[in-house]
């Protein structure tokens, strides 16, 4: 794709993330399409359906906390990495949630499916090198870690809640899970 093609794919996918993670299934591809400040030909150009948009934003969420947790999985302090991915996902849960619902049948296409796994597999590693780190309890996994984010995602999707008491709920799973 030429340069300006790839920059407005990027915005729309950036702005559908916005749209459908602030308004679910009542969300446009007009709206993706103005927040982009793109034409709605454009839009349907690189996405020839609503749904195919709404995968790609998803994939693009994935993709886009993988980075982060590769990222953070770098850093020396495992532990600190560890917990700085779990703020991540739990401040970003309830746009995947919102993007999530709308997929047919509950159910994840192969595209986003492959990219939740590879995240899941990065957050495996963060997870294991913070356990034997001291940093986490080493009778957590994985299935509770993503428990626990889906439980304040959806909890904080559903309920007005102030970004404070996010992050101090946040603190309070944190702290649980502190060796």
């Amino acid at each position: 794709m030429r340069r300006n093609a790839v920059a407005n794919r990027e915005r729309i996918l950036a702005a559908a993330e916005a749209v459908f993670g602030e308004h679910g299934a009542a969300g446009s591809t007009e709206d993706v399409a103005r927040r982009a400040e793109v034409g709605i030909a454009t839009v349907f150009r690189h996405f020839p359906t609503k749904a195919a948009l709404v995968e790609a934003a998803l994939v693009r969420h994935f993709d886009l906390l993988n980075e982060r947790a590769s990222t953070l999985a770098g850093r020396a302090d495992a532990g600190q990495a560890f917990r700085d991915l779990l703020r991540t996902m739990v401040e970003g849960g309830s746009t995947k949630l919102t993007l999530a619902s709308q997929m047919p049948d509950g159910q994840f296409p192969p595209s986003v499916r492959q990219t939740a796994d590879k995240l899941r597999a990065t957050v495996e590693d963060l997870l294991d090198r913070a356990a034997r780190s001291g940093a986490i309890r080493r009778d957590v996994g994985a299935d509770e870690i993503y428990l626990l984010v889906r439980g304040l995602a959806q909890a904080s999707a559903t309920t007005p809640t102030t970004p404070q008491t996010i992050s101090r709920a946040i603190d309070v799973v944190i702290a649980g899970l502190s060796a």
